[in-house]
């Protein structure tokens, strides 16, 4: 007997909702719940959030960023990564477009916690890249999963999605767990001395579908296959 995927996902909860005003404009933010991603050993939270503009229940292509958590960057601001940029350019392409979803999926560190991401960091600081890193610490490439996004997006009452992303693994991710995904768009923001690093390693080595830093390439989000 077939199971619908929605039968079998775990409780997603709203905790809170409450409109939320940016620079970019004034998004709803739904604080969700799931109960199949609490990771305690690794600091990791089962609360994420929807901040959603417009009205996107029942509505196809909808612009959609699904964003994992990256406290060094969107907090302290560290240059080492290209996190703060690319949520602030989501938020603002959707508010340019006046319709769209960012869900921030809280999975710091590709999922792997904070305390890993700094240990990662260490490694990095003498020469080794992203992926070494974390392979030297017995640590998965990318340990995310998107099952919470995926019932965000049900929930939500969105039919399809226009994928804001550089990332082919999250593509598949999503639309293995049904999720609709009508086209992707690139989400590329100009690299710093500090990040080029580990955007190459992203990919050369994860397969991101990003310009050749080596080119000197580089652009605000915008379409793509």
């Amino acid at each position: 007997m077939h199971v619908p995927t929605t039968a079998i996902r775990p409780q997603l909860d709203i905790r809170a909702q409450a409109p939320v005003p940016t620079k970019h404009g004034v998004f709803q933010m739904l604080v969700f719940h799931f109960g199949g991603t609490t990771s305690p050993d690794q600091g990791l939270s089962p609360d994420h959030v929807a901040l959603v503009m417009g009205d996107v229940r029942g509505r196809s292509d909808v612009t959609l960023r699904v964003h994992s958590e990256c406290l060094t960057s969107e907090v302290f601001g560290s240059l080492k990564c290209d996190c703060r940029e690319q949520l602030e350019a989501a938020q603002a392409e959707i508010g340019r477009r006046g319709l769209g979803v960012v869900l921030y999926l809280r999975q710091e560190g590709r999922g792997i916690g904070l305390a890993n991401k700094i240990r990662a960091y260490q490694l990095q600081a003498f020469g080794h890249d992203t992926v070494d890193a974390n392979r030297i610490l017995g640590l998965p490439d990318d340990a995310r999963g998107y099952e919470p996004a995926a019932a965000m997006i049900e929930h939500l009452g969105i039919e399809s999605i226009r994928l804001l992303t550089n990332n082919p693994d999250k593509v598949e991710a999503l639309r293995a767990l049904g999720v609709r995904i009508a086209s992707r768009s690139a989400a590329i923001v100009p690299a710093n001395p500090f990040s080029a690093p580990y955007l190459e390693a992203k990919r050369l080595r994860m397969g991101h579908v990003i310009p050749s830093l080596r080119d000197g390439e580089g652009a605000a989000v915008g379409d793509a296959e």
